[in-house]
């Protein structure tokens, strides 16, 4: 049956209003990305605007800061808050010098919200979905105080640890929330050093409580920084800080805490005789490895040390090489398998010396020292050399490497050489 002209001009209107209403749609489809990527490139410069101000304003432009302190945190609230309380409580005198972060590895609500009620802290999550991060403003509710900006690293995780990729671990046995954690360190020393221009930055893990003097500590270990290249770093830690190993809450010294020439490159650690720090954290990623043996007996400093006060030149590498040299090399020599015990009948300081990791364990274990061993040098090592105290007395222990003495006779041949000196120390 024949179409109608009438039927034609029908289906004629019919399909130019439905392509011209297709025509309106694709301009308007058009018109809203041209403004969705407007909106993106201002909530861009507001996001960005947004983290200066977050800083800014925790910062006093009349004050340097010494460093950015931040607390890494995961999926423990309750430790979260007993670590930044005890933070708060010295911190808030010199806030300007030591602005706080946390910075938050996962998804876990609890601790989103705890850092979040704290208005003295910049908080910082990781998106570990993405190859980047993505970030969004925060403003605290109704309890945030005039422009403070809080901001947060927001996205989808699967996880409680930064996974971007499968973990290889180096060695057989060996944790692999360490390895993630490393990338959450990573990520956050990145925010602070590269886009937000920190000089330097205080780590701090959620399950520490802080000494009194802990930022009397690193405002004058600063200027050790700043002036000595071979320091690559400052600790608040002794591994050996069990109460009984302790002595003098004043006292620092050398470390070769990062075991691997390729990363140390000749550069030394700082750490306390007494811990500026106590850590609490029974359970975590370590799975309460060594707490009760090592960490939970920890001495954590009690007494106000006036840091700014003190004549730290001693910890220049050529003085503290040649006072160190010459403190182990006058220690009373012990030998035998029974030197441990000889040591408890000696008033003076003794010197021990290992062959190699066994023998060090071995004696480690008579002592109660923390055994560790890694790479070929023991924790809180230094030239192979672990120095405590007898007892919480004045005198020290020395267990001493078989090239220990040798080591630090050439290193003070290199300084008398280079100083031009004619004497050398007998060490």
């Amino acid at each position: 049956m024949a179409r109608s002209p009438c039927d034609l001009r029908i289906l004629l209107v019919a399909a130019a209003a439905a392509f011209i209403y297709i025509q309106e749609k694709i301009v308007a489809l058009e018109e809203m990305k041209i403004r969705q990527d407007e909106e993106r490139v201002h909530l861009k410069i507001l996001i960005q605007d947004l983290e200066k101000r977050s800083v800014q304003t925790l910062v006093n432009n009349n004050v340097a800061p010494v460093a950015a302190v931040v607390v890494m945190a995961c999926n423990r609230p309750d430790y979260l808050q007993r670590t930044v309380e005890s933070i708060l409580k010295y911190q808030t005198s010199v806030a300007s010098k030591f602005p706080l972060f946390i910075s938050q590895d996962g998804i876990n609500g609890e601790v989103k919200k705890k850092a979040l009620s704290y208005n003295e802290i910049t908080y910082m999550q990781g998106n570990s979905r993405s190859n980047g991060y993505k970030l969004s403003s925060e403003k605290q509710g109704h309890n945030h105080t005039p422009n403070l900006w809080m901001y947060c690293l927001k996205g989808k995780l699967d996880a409680t640890h930064l996974d971007l990729e499968p973990v290889r671990t180096e060695r057989p046995g060996e944790l692999i929330a360490y390895y993630k954690i490393a990338k959450h360190y990573k990520w956050a020393l990145d925010e602070l050093f590269i886009k937000h221009n920190f000089a330097r930055v205080i780590i701090l893990e959620d399950d520490m409580e802080i000494a009194p003097d802990f930022f009397d500590y690193f405002e004058a270990a600063a200027k050790l920084l700043d002036n000595d290249k071979t320091i690559m770093a400052v600790s608040s830690w002794n591994d050996n800080g069990q109460k009984q190993f302790v002595y003098d809450p004043n006292f620092t010294y050398w470390d070769d805490w990062v075991r691997l020439k390729e990363v140390h490159r000749d550069r030394q650690f700082i750490r306390p005789e007494v811990c500026r720090t106590y850590n609490f954290g029974e359970h975590g990623s370590s799975m309460g490895q060594f707490f009760r043996q090592y960490l939970e007996p920890i001495k954590l400093n009690d007494a106000h040390i006036k840091w700014n006060s003190e004549d730290l030149s001693y910890l220049k590498e050529d003085k503290f090489l040649i006072q160190f040299g010459k403190d182990v090399a006058s220690a009373t020599p012990l030998h035998g398998s029974d030197a441990a015990l000889k040591a408890h009948n000696m008033d003076a300081d003794v010197r021990i010396q290992y062959n190699d990791q066994e023998d060090f364990e071995r004696i480690a274990r008579q002592f109660g020292i923390f055994e560790e061993w890694k790479d070929g040098i023991p924790r809180t090592a230094y030239k192979g050399v672990v120095v405590f105290r007898y007892k919480s007395s004045r005198r020290r222990i020395y267990l001493v490497g078989p090239d220990s003495l040798s080591q630090l006779r050439f290193l003070n041949w290199t300084y008398a050489r280079m100083k031009g000196n004619e004497i050398l120390i007998d060490i």
